[in-house]
């Protein structure tokens, strides 16, 4: 990898970045969106003045793993343990429905039954990204429905974790123990986590408080080791990260260094909404865009209403249900590594692939219209207030 490259990749981003969201603003129009507009015209698939966004992707994810790691931070555990418990009825239930519908479109569009299950089992997630940035950071961690889409998510992710396992080309006789395992090494970093803040990181931030750039050294480091160590054991980096958090929350100094993260998080989120805008390639993908269009029609009806049932069944108040089924009604970036992950276990063939990303970036972006018309919030960029 040339670092030239990178840093011209890096002026490119940022400056067009400036140009267009400057444009965005003016026009009252989501920033998010302006992102991966940027993308689609600068990226591959437009004038192509980056060809290649791939190592963008993988450096991007650090604002994911970033972001998960704040919404840990500001979550009390005892809380967190409560609201995943009424949650996962819902998840589950959802999650089934939404696969079979995508699957049942899938095959109408003349994909094979394998695919098809593929296809739908991908699109059955909410985007973590887009649901989490679009609600400030007050209605998120103090708020209901705030508390409750992130344990909606969270177990989405833990489900898509599982199908990942299953995709990836474990044997039928070992899938049981496999996920077994996973569940094992789940525990164990839970628990390794808590002991080692309260042992370790809270004596060092009580030591050395007074030095505010090895506070953050100290907490950014625990917040990337805790993903690190859970993509070796065969979770996700997300997962990871959101563990570190919500054991580090438990630290006197986590709201404060939660403010200090904030800048550094956005930072790696434009590139992660660049990447997904780079990621798609309009002439790869002509075959298959009307199937595309009508999949994320399909979804962007369906899951709102199906969520909102949900959440009407377990006791919510019917504005709560609604206003989650909403923002959680979108496809989810882990649509991707699903979708790839398939291809490459020679599961689904190119063409199924290209749908699930149509799908995914038309998705992102209509949700994000439609979440900030509905509840505005700084980055539906209707104000001039700060973005959370």
């Amino acid at each position: 990898m040339n670092f030239d490259n990178i840093i011209l990749e890096l002026v490119l981003i940022f400056s067009g970045a400036a140009v267009i969201a400057t444009l965005f603003l003016y026009l009252k129009q989501p920033i998010i969106v302006a992102y991966i507009v940027l993308g689609m015209a600068i990226g591959p698939g437009g004038v192509a003045l980056i060809d290649n966004a791939e190592h963008i992707e993988k450096l991007s994810h650090v604002g994911i793993i970033l972001l998960l790691f704040l919404i840990g931070i500001e979550l009390q555990p005892d809380r967190l343990l409560k609201l995943l418990g009424k949650t996962s009825l819902v998840t589950l239930a959802t999650s089934s429905i939404f696969l079979l519908l995508g699957m049942g479109v899938a095959l109408l569009f003349n994909f094979s039954l394998k695919e098809s299950l593929i296809i739908g089992a991908a699109l059955m997630f909410s985007s973590t990204i887009v649901s989490l940035k679009l609600i400030s950071t007050t209605a998120l961690h103090h708020r209901h429905s705030g508390e409750m889409m992130i344990s909606v998510v969270l177990l989405q992710d833990i489900i898509a974790i599982v199908l990942l396992v299953l995709i990836s080309g474990v044997h039928v006789g070992n899938v049981t123990l496999t996920l077994f395992y996973l569940l094992a090494k789940l525990l164990a970093l839970v628990g390794t986590s808590f002991l080692v803040v309260n042992w370790v990181i809270n004596p060092l931030f009580v030591r050395f408080d007074v030095i505010q750039e090895y506070a953050l050294v100290l907490s950014l480091g625990w917040g990337l080791l805790g993903a690190g160590v859970a993509s070796l054991l065969g979770l996700s980096y997300e997962m990871g990260a959101f563990i570190a958090g919500v054991s580090f929350a438990i630290s006197p100094v986590a709201l404060v260094i939660a403010e200090m993260l904030k800048p550094l998080r956005d930072f790696f989120l434009v590139l992660f909404f660049f990447s997904i805008g780079a990621s798609f390639d309009g002439l790869v993908t002509e075959d298959v865009v009307t199937a595309g269009i009508v999949l994320t029609l399909v979804l962007l009806v369906a899951k709102p209403i199906i969520f909102r049932i949900a959440f009407q069944t377990v006791k919510e108040k019917t504005n709560i249900a609604t206003e989650l089924g909403i923002r959680l009604g979108q496809a989810s970036e882990f649509s991707l590594l699903v979708a790839y992950a398939a291809l490459v276990a020679g599961h689904i063939g190119p063409r199924a692939s290209y749908l699930i990303q149509t799908v995914v970036i038309l998705s992102f972006m209509i949700s994000t219209y439609i979440v900030v018309w509905k509840y505005p919030t700084p980055i539906a960029s209707m104000s001039g207030r700060q973005a959370s």
